[in-house]
């Protein structure tokens, strides 16, 4: 339950907020940062093969279904950035809705999801760095191990410079990832306008967007699961709020235009694949399960010919650039729960020069750089099956913070359309949505031919994706035993009507009154 407005407010606050960076970024520069933090080459590169498997010509309507939780929980950020502009975000929001305990679970859920993710990034963009510079080195474990370790530690090293710099980073391989999906896109337009096309090609058809298309309904459920993947990351923005330019407004706007960017892209892209390269079950076929782990990698030498490198140079770019970008968020989510009391104090420093959170960033890269050598080294089946299971922690604190935005804001849902609709009903059906996903995905993860490997009689993809959660509790129940533990636990350092701490200049007086207007 939320904590009274009566209880202390004992988090100091001072002109300087945490001591980030602040004014950093615009509109623009939050909106480059959500969008390369999805990684979108190297997600549809991944994803599109296995949503067509899974659903065959309705894979575009997918990505479409797909879309909306995601769009409605971005609404639902955009509220509770505009009252409670905090770097924090889900864990802070949680932690004013619902009060300590589910609020340290919503930031152990982001910093989970943002560990996992850095191991199977940091493993592709070895890979393709090695399939661009000498393909027999790609299939050698301990070059893409080693190599992977070094792309963290640079991810890391320019998170931890300073976001102007990482900015500037992103601007540059970001406008490198569009730049190959224009190019792909327009190449499979010349080759249908010529006559060039393989006999493969068939034309786009309105039967690709029929929702009520699908074969089954387990296929439906299976396809919306991989593709909420692919949408995952655009809330990066949110976590550099404090960092922004009026960070009431452009955060949230940042996230839901990256959100429908993504969507244009995503189906745009899937619409040309498709086309080109057909359904078929052999040779360049969306339908051949030899393609499904890399599309792009199938089709390039047909549709760039000689510039076939630029999608394998794309890919590559993609996971690196994300993996930067998903340090960001998670180091300040770290960053907001040590201010507030829920991790020791060491996590709230902030690099007196760089004004950037010094050591969450510095051991968020040790931390991945372990978890990436340490699954390498078990098994890298297992570390599949981790990636496999990324989608339960997504959907875990993405759900609370669209419940937590309907319950800060109950007391003002009434006031009017807007706020019933914005803070109310739509963020409670994308929470909905994505609790459903959770459980259906829990369950169906249970199956022992679930993934690659099997743990305890069960699929290891389950025992990986619960248990990661769940050693959050033990992390919180332990920490919670400890003295410096009890005012964050008691609801003093952080509850309903406490002021965040942000910089003065865009302070928001929160009032658990008025449901944080």
């Amino acid at each position: 339950m939320s904590q009274s407005a009566s209880t202390p407010a004992a988090a100091p606050h001072d002109t300087n907020g945490k001591g980030l960076a602040t004014g950093t970024l615009g509109l623009f520069g939050s909106t480059v940062i959500g969008l390369a933090s999805t990684a979108p080459v190297y997600s549809l590169a991944a994803t599109l093969g296995f949503v067509v498997l899974a659903v065959g010509a309705q894979a575009p309507i997918a990505f479409i279904v797909a879309f909306v939780p995601m769009l409605l929980i971005a609404f639902a950020y955009r509220e509770l950035n505009r009252a409670v502009p905090d770097c924090g975000t889900a864990f802070t929001w949680a932690t004013k809705a619902f009060g300590p305990w589910v609020g340290w679970m919503a930031g152990w859920g982001v910093a989970v999801a943002g560990m996992i993710v850095l191991s199977n990034l940091a493993q592709i963009g070895a890979i393709y760095f090695w399939l661009l510079v000498a393909p027999d080195v790609a299939g050698d474990p301990v070059a893409v191990t080693a190599t992977g370790v070094v792309f963290i530690a640079l991810m890391t090293l320019i998170s931890w410079r300073g976001l102007e710099i990482g900015e500037r980073l992103q601007n540059v391989l970001l406008a490198v990832q569009y730049l190959a999906l224009i190019v792909f896109v327009v190449a499979v337009a010349v080759q249908f306008a010529t006559g060039t096309a393989p006999e493969t090609a068939t034309a786009p058809e309105l039967a690709w967007f029929n929702p009520f298309g699908f074969s089954s309904f387990d296929a439906f459920v299976e396809s919306i699961l991989l593709a909420l993947f692919i949408y995952w990351g655009w809330d990066t923005c949110l976590a550099l709020n404090e960092e922004t330019r009026d960070p009431q407004r452009i955060p949230g706007r940042a996230a839901v235009l990256t959100t429908v960017i993504l969507l244009v892209t995503y189906v745009g892209v899937t619409v040309a694949a498709m086309a080109y390269a057909g359904l078929g079950v052999e040779g360049i076929g969306l339908g051949n399960e030899q393609n499904a782990d890399d599309v792009f990698f199938a089709l390039k030498d047909l549709v760039l010919g000689p510039w076939a490198w630029l999608l394998v140079v794309a890919v590559m770019i993609s996971a690196v650039s994300s993996t930067q970008t998903t340090i960001l968020p998670t180091a300040r989510g770290t960053l907001a729960m040590g201010v507030y009391g829920a991790l020791p104090k060491r996590f709230a420093s902030v690099h007196p020069r760089f004004r950037t959170p010094g050591f969450s960033t510095v051991l968020m890269g040790v931390v991945a750089t372990i978890f990436f050598v340490g699954m390498s080294l078990i098994s890298d089946n297992l570390l599949q099956d981790t990636i496999l299971s990324l989608g339960l922690a997504i959907a875990f604190y993405y759900a609370i913070t669209g419940f937590a935005c309907v319950w800060f804001f109950r007391r003002t849902l009434r006031e009017s359309a807007q706020n019933l609709w914005m803070r109310g009903i739509l963020p409670f059906i994308g929470a909905l949505l994505l609790t459903g996903a959770f459980v259906y995905s829990a369950i169906d993860m249970l199956d022992p031919d679930y993934g690659y490997t099997v743990l305890f009689g069960i699929g290891g993809v389950f025992v990986v994706g619960v248990g990661s959660l769940a050693i959050g509790v033990v992390l919180m129940l332990v920490w919670a035993a400890l003295p410096n533990s009890k005012p964050f636990f008691r609801g003093e350092s952080l509850n309903e009507s406490t002021e965040v701490l942000v910089p003065d200049s865009e302070q928001v007086i929160i009032r658990s009154i008025d449901g944080g207007r």
